[in-house]
């Protein structure tokens, strides 16, 4: 049986070393884009519009990310449509990163699919594993959040400032802490808030 190359360890969770198979190629091109970006003046939204289009995989309509951003790859993640990212936003993917429509994120907000082996003997040969993250529709995402390797954000939940998501989120819930919990289920009161 043929040995599975980088690439397709990555995607289906294994653990690999990627110091091979022209993957450094591809993720320089991803952080030569998002340096272009990141240099970009405000006033230069079609070429902000233009770099976001060829570093992602796929972009949706009406994409605003402040600089800087910062990626592994950039071309593995995939936005769609009114998404707004916020100063500082990084994102390791390694896996794929799939995020909905609607989707807000806040400054200093960091999305990894990326991690370590916890026993020292396997970390100490520089080999990781991947899982991909989805974010779905309508999330929002607080100042500071992480998100780690394999979780789903469900629908409509807004992570709290500072929190560190080891689990996916189910959907319309309120979610905060270190780990991050479910605090509470979003309900029509919520609406009521800023009706006052």
């Amino acid at each position: 049986m043929k040995e599975k190359s980088v690439r397709q360890k990555m995607e289906i969770g294994e653990l690999y070393t990627d110091h091979c198979e022209g993957l450094p190629e591809e993720r320089q091109a991803g952080k030569e884009l998002a340096y272009d970006y990141n240099l970009t003046r405000p006033a230069e939204e079609a070429r902000r519009k233009s770099i976001l289009q060829q570093l992602f995989g796929s972009v949706g309509d009406n994409c605003w990310v402040e600089p800087p951003i910062h990626v592994a790859y950039g071309s593995h993640i995939h936005i769609g449509n009114n998404f707004y990212g916020n100063f500082n936003f990084v994102i390791v993917d390694d896996a794929t990163v799939t995020i909905g429509d609607n989707v807000m994120v806040a400054p200093n907000v960091t999305i990894s699919t990326a991690g370590h082996p916890i026993d020292p003997d396997i970390r100490i040969t520089g080999q990781q594993f991947s899982l991909p993250v989805i974010i779905e529709d309508n999330v929002w995402l607080g100042t500071g959040a992480t998100i780690n390797p394999g979780v789903t954000i469900g629908r409509n939940s807004v992570i709290g400032a500072g929190s560190v998501v080891t689990k996916s989120i189910p959907p319309d819930v309120v979610a905060v802490g270190v780990p991050c919990r479910v605090l509470r289920q979003i309900t029509d009161e919520d609406k009521l808030e800023f009706a006052r």
